[in-house]
């Protein structure tokens, strides 16, 4: 299978996400029912996010071009793939990435994210049926020439003991950051508020701790974060809201509530599902800097960093925890 031929798929593969046929609409629901957390609305906006950066064809051809992929990949590797599941078609990257290579994958899907990453490598059998020799599934890798794992520090652990023989990608928790300087505007706080709420702010690129000056107004963003107190009709998100509130109140610390997240001071980067913690800082400059050589930080957002909105859409050189997956799939594996 040629370059072209694997770019041809995956543009018809975009072409197949953006229809609204009833196969397609049923897999959608069957990812839903099966992970409450995917919402049809979180669905769409992942699958549009990935068409729109990742299965271009123009922007496919530009990346091997960058990285100067070969036509015809005459030694394929078969490298193990372990995807997480926090939000919908996480691991997609991934999997691009080994199959615009060339290489052969054996991918262990997340249990709560395989209806999606499944039904599409099945489309792409019925396309191809060459398909059959690059992509398989499996819920043990073994005899793999190389491992690109993602999971939280607990299983990070295991990964490093059973693929440390094997070059390795192995990704820990990780999560993002704002910092403010107080002059935003409405509509850039209305852009950090869906970094901060999209997805119910499950993804390692959702905002989930601000920095923010001395003497900080937060209620304009209070106004922003209110459109999303539609997310309490969802038990999932109601129920982590209530805990994470009622732990607050039964501890006497103090908090800020916007009636659908809890907003308090807090030195650690993660917050959990409906709290956003944030922190004052003196020298906005010391913040980057400690910031800068964080490894718990997948983004920084706003002053310095990426503009505010965009930070769960990331294009096809946005790599996660900042390692290179193409050079390492194309340099590293021997």
């Amino acid at each position: 299978m040629t370059l072209q031929e694997r770019i041809a798929l995956l543009e018809n593969l975009g072409n197949y996400m953006q229809g609204n046929s009833e196969e397609w609409q049923a897999i959608q629901q069957k990812a839903y029912i099966e992970n409450a957390w995917f919402i049809p609305e979180f669905i769409t906006l992942s699958v549009n996010n990935i068409v729109k950066e990742f299965l271009i064809k123009e922007k496919l051809e530009q990346w091997a071009l960058q990285y100067k992929i070969p036509e015809q990949n005459l030694t394929p590797k078969t490298i193990g793939v372990t995807m997480a599941g926090n939000i919908p078609l996480v691991g997609f990257h991934d999997f691009l990435s080994v199959f615009i290579t060339g290489h052969k994958q054996m991918i262990k899907p997340s249990s709560k994210d395989s209806v999606l990453i499944k039904h599409f490598v099945g489309k792409l059998k019925e396309w191809d049926k060459e398909i059959d020799n690059f992509i398989c599934f499996a819920e043990l890798l073994k005899h793999c020439d190389a491992y690109i794992a993602t999971g939280s520090n607990n299983s990070s652990k295991y990964f490093d003991y059973y693929f440390k023989k094997y070059p390795n990608i192995i990704r820990k928790n990780r999560t993002s950051v704002a910092i403010l300087s107080g002059n935003e505007t409405k509509e850039e706080l209305k852009k950090l508020a869906s970094d901060i709420q999209l997805y119910f702010g499950l993804g390692c690129r959702n905002v989930t701790k601000l920095f923010v000056p001395k003497q900080y107004d937060f209620l304009p963003l209070f106004d922003m974060l209110k459109p999303y107190d539609y997310y309490l009709d969802f038990h999932k998100y109601k129920h982590n809201y209530d805990y994470h509130l009622a732990l607050l109140i039964m501890s006497n610390k103090l908090y800020m509530n916007t009636g659908s997240v809890v907003i308090a001071e807090n030195t650690s980067n993660f917050s959990p599902i409906s709290q956003l913690h944030y922190e004052f800082y003196e020298d906005v400059n010391t913040v980057i800097e400690q910031l800068q050589n964080n490894e718990e930080i997948q983004c920084i957002v706003g002053y310095k960093g990426l503009p505010f909105g965009i930070a769960q859409q990331p294009c096809l050189t946005d790599y996660a925890d900042g390692v290179d997956t193409l050079d390492f799939l194309l340099n590293k594996l021997n």
